[in-house]
């Protein structure tokens, strides 16, 4: 399981992207790839676990399973 540390949230459309531990290019994730009601308690600068995969809609890698440590 990876980690890395919230770099923006964008509250409002219910995305943002995290800072990978290591050093490599920041991750999307979705509302969606928390739990109910997590995303809510999500801040920036917080540091979490997550699983990589990809967007179904671009393909592109994208996080999952994002939990706070």
């Amino acid at each position: 399981m990876a980690s890395g540390t919230i770099v923006r949230i964008v509250m409002d459309r219910g995305f943002g992207f995290i800072k990978p531990d290591d050093d490599g290019p920041d991750i999307f994730f979705h509302h969606s790839s928390l739990p109910e009601g997590g995303f809510d308690a999500l801040q920036e600068g917080q540091t979490v676990e997550y699983e990589t995969g990809r967007d179904p809609r671009s393909d592109r890698p994208r996080a999952q399973d994002v939990r706070p440590i």
